[in-house]
């Protein structure tokens, strides 16, 4: 693997940004950051051309990218071509995520994701089993017909992958008491999602280790002045992360405003909730047998039900700064550093700093990304 510095670059280092410093990279590891003279000898330069060099972004709900559906193609190779589409706009980390699907589908795809972090596929650091134990209540583009009840050995699959996280989105109303503690207690990372729990489902939930919330404010129960719901007991919490699909469509950027102040700081974190058209020309898809057309970053159904979306993680960057209002280092910290610790990664990922992944992206004032590595490697 190559060493090599990159210099002439405003580091963001995932705390603050850095101004006439080099990062050195050394066997896929960020080795130090030093000032421009202090560069070794005998080293390649990679001259940024005073653009953003930040900690690579960190999707934690994928269900596709570069023309696959994790749901059609549950292989190594569907996995490289969703890591594939979406790298070329900032992501170097990624949960592929199977939404609401058979069993056979749920063990394929835990399958593939093994092989694929055994195989050091670049970027894949778990998966994301989006159901099929939710509430058809609030189902939007899953399938009603195949949510189901947990079944008997639900947990010992869901814990089944051996080598990368396991997010499991759920509806905490319609498990069985101790089931989430029980996922928690073997290391599944749970969030409620596609629920139409009560506040007091969600407390309880919580008590058993609940860890987050599946795209705020989208297919939940809403806050009332009475009934906080799954929303406000969302934002209310301190210790749980919520994701948020910021393209403008899932939620307005007012209330993107208010759920990014109303949270803990350090507890929201972006995602896309992509589909297959993002990275690929093609814009329009098959889901259940449904044609999905994406239209000005817009995926929904011929009836407008929305389902997922065509946005990639540096445009939910950009809109955070531009739509919402949000400091740049703060957005992009909700693209990196904040998913990592849900995750339990930011030991290794989401900051520029020594010891840490060499996982990078080199960026425009235009939100282009001109270049990533990911462990050192481009």
């Amino acid at each position: 693997m190559t060493d090599f510095a990159i210099t002439n670059a405003r580091v963001f280092d995932g705390t603050d940004f850095q101004s006439e410093k080099a990062v050195i990279v050394r066997d896929g590891k960020v080795d130090a950051i030093v000032g421009n003279r202090h560069i070794p000898e005998n080293i390649s330069v990679i001259d940024a051309g005073n653009q953003i060099l930040a900690p690579g972004l960190i999707d934690v709900q994928v269900n596709g990218g570069g023309g696959v559906l994790l749901n059609d193609e549950p292989n190594i190779d569907g996995i490289r071509a969703i890591m594939a589409g979406h790298r070329k706009y900032g992501t170097t980390a990624m949960l592929p995520t199977l939404i609401t699907d058979h069993r056979d589908k749920m063990e394929a795809a835990i399958t593939a994701v093994t092989d694929a972090i055994s195989q050091d596929v670049p970027g894949i650091v778990g998966i994301h089993l989006e159901g099929p134990y939710l509430n058809a209540e609030r189902k939007g583009v899953h399938d009603a017909n195949i949510i189901r009840p947990m079944e008997d050995d639900a947990i010992d699959l869901l814990t089944r992958l051996p080598n990368g996280r396991i997010l499991v989105t759920m509806a905490p109303e319609k498990a069985a008491k101790g089931t989430i503690k029980k996922l928690a207690d073997r290391g599944v990372l749970v969030c409620a999602g596609h629920t139409a729990g009560t506040y007091s489902h969600i407390q309880a939930a919580i008590t058993e280790g609940m860890r987050g919330f599946t795209h705020l404010f989208n297919a939940m129960s809403p806050m009332t002045h009475r009934e906080p719901g799954v929303a406000g007991a969302a934002m209310a919490d301190d210790n749980t992360w919520c994701g948020l699909i910021a393209d403008g469509y899932h939620v307005h950027p007012a209330v993107l405003k208010v759920a990014i102040h109303a949270k803990a700081k350090g507890k929201i974190m972006l995602v896309t909730d992509a589909m297959p058209t993002v990275g690929a020309d093609e814009k329009r898809f098959v889901l259940g047998g449904e044609e999905i057309i994406a239209t000005d970053g817009r995926c929904a159904l011929a009836d407008g039900t929305l389902a997922g979306s065509d946005l990639d993680m540096i445009a939910a960057v950009k809109n955070c700064v531009e739509m919402v209002g949000i400091d740049l280092g703060e957005a992009l910290r909700m693209a990196s550093l904040y998913p990592a610790t849900f995750l339990k990664l930011d030991d290794i990922m989401g900051r520029i700093a020594p010891s840490y992944q060499a996982d990078m992206i080199l960026f425009d004032d235009d939100y282009n990304v001109t270049r990533s590595w990911i462990k050192g490697a481009e």
